[in-house]
């Protein structure tokens, strides 16, 4: 359990923690200094108490989850971003694999009858996966199973489909939405300043260019999630500039659904040299995110990549969402050496985990509209009933 956050803060002898402090307390947006401050002095708990509060005064004990799978058309990709340990160059395709438009459908069919709510579809970047490609499967699983929620392409495969069709981002994220896609998925955003994305992935879209597509699919009534990667060679500001660029986007268009901070993972690739983060360090970004990112309504941990038991822990540091179920197609924090080599969770799991935690078991879906809400569901009950599993 969390110390009170008032308490905390009036007794908080350092004064720029006290101030800051103070300013979350009044439910005060907290300055790009402030956020380097949270990092630089904020002790775990004292952090956790502020983030944990902010958290149940937006959504109380509810915490979120979908029924969801992901589909990776390939691994197969133009650049080489030095964390990356998923992707594999198209001049060496030994371990690469490239999925077909029937063999993707032959994947959602996998789903018919199963009360899944979201397809998420995020690959490598494939130089033979055009536009035209992407458009026809969009159609095709719209056509199948128009209730399905699709969620796709970061702004990497998208920049790179768009400019390879010679469209705008504007005539592209049309006619992607036009076709199926209903949704934007948060990756490809790294680390946004120049000075740490020339060194880890120099190659692939920049921050303008990310900021771009997210802000043209707001604008056609699309919402999107947004990710940073934390635990590297990035300094503390840096991650603040990165979620102050969010955070000014989402006052102009208030498209972001939930932000997710994601952990450096070294196995296998080119920044393997660099330490993992440690636990505390990993509650740490995810309680400043809370506290930083005050228009974002929702702190996802992708528990894939940080393990059961952490992801359980982020519920006391700001975060009010695990993702879902996932299923077990997901290979791209496998690759990297994340603790679920297979991850896949029914929902009887996911609803056991967050009880464990004395929190609220909430399915939603993908835009955040309440589904089921599971507190008073037994999870026998759940594991023999095939619709609420």
């Amino acid at each position: 359990m969390h110390s009170d956050p008032f308490t905390l803060v009036s007794n908080t002898t350092d004064p720029q923690l006290k101030q800051i402090g103070e300013k979350i307390l009044r439910k005060e947006r907290i300055s790009f200094d402030d956020g380097v401050v949270l990092f630089e002095k904020g002790s775990l708990s004292w952090l956790g108490a502020l983030a944990n509060w902010v958290r149940e005064e937006k959504h109380g004990n509810k915490t979120y989850f979908n029924r969801n799978f992901h589909i990776e058309p390939t691994n197969v990709c133009v650049f080489s971003c030095k964390f990356c340990s998923y992707s594999r160059l198209y001049a060496s395709r030994e371990e690469g694999w490239e999925l077909s438009i029937e063999q993707m459908m032959h994947i959602i069919k996998s789903y018919d009858g199963k009360p899944v709510t979201e397809v998420h579809i995020v690959g490598g970047v494939h130089p033979k996966m055009t536009l035209a490609f992407f458009i026809d499967l969009l159609k095709a699983i719209k056509a199948h199973r128009p209730d399905l929620h699709i969620k796709a392409f970061t702004p990497v495969e998208l920049d790179y489909m768009f400019k390879k069709a010679k469209v705008t981002v504007e005539e592209g994220m049309k006619l992607a939405h036009e076709a199926g896609l209903d949704s934007l998925p948060g990756g490809g955003a790294e680390i946004f300043h120049p000075e740490i994305r020339t060194q880890i992935c120099e190659d692939k879209v920049d921050a303008d260019g990310w900021l771009h597509i997210h802000k043209t699919a707001h604008l056609l009534g699309m919402h999107s999630n947004a990710t940073l990667l934390y635990g590297h060679i990035e300094k503390f500001w840096h991650r603040i500039d990165h979620m102050d660029r969010l955070r000014t986007l989402q006052d102009e268009t208030g498209g972001f659904n939930t932000f997710i901070p994601l952990k450096f993972r070294n196995k296998d690739n080119d920044m393997s040299y660099v330490k993992e983060s440690s636990v505390i360090e990993d509650m740490r970004m995810y309680a400043v995110s809370r506290l930083y990112m005050d228009n974002f309504p929702h702190i996802k941990a992708y528990w894939p990549m940080l393990g059961r038991q952490n992801a359980q822990l982020t519920l006391s540091f700001g975060v009010n969402d695990i993702d879902g179920t996932i299923d077990d197609s997901t290979k791209i924090y496998a690759m990297a050496g994340s603790e679920e080599q297979t991850p896949a969770m029914s929902t009887a799991d996911l609803v056991t985990l967050i009880k464990q935690v004395k929190r609220q078991p909430v399915e939603r879906g993908t835009l955040y509209n309440e589904i089921r809400d599971y507190s008073e569901v037994d999870v026998a009950e759940i594991e023999v009933n095939p619709l609420l599993n």
